[in-house]
């Protein structure tokens, strides 16, 4: 083995190394964009169901804040 495979052999390593991270960067941003659409998406299903007919905010009945009259 000459000082020629070495070098070889350290340059193919790299590559590995550093497509290696250029694919793992890639799947963190579309995991990230994924999170980000979910998010968006909640948000904007939260604001839907706040509205009202007339516009403004109402609060929607749940264990915590129903009572009697608002059956």
């Amino acid at each position: 083995m000459n000082v020629d495979d070495v070098v070889a052999e350290k340059i193919a390593a790299a590559r590995a190394r550093a497509e290696a991270a250029r694919r793992r960067r890639a799947a963190l941003a579309a995991a990230r964009q994924r999170g980000l659409a979910h998010r968006h998406a909640a948000k904007l299903r939260n604001q839907a169901s706040a509205r009202t007919t007339d516009g403004s905010v109402s609060v929607t009945p749940t264990e915590t804040t129903t009572t009697e009259e608002d059956q």
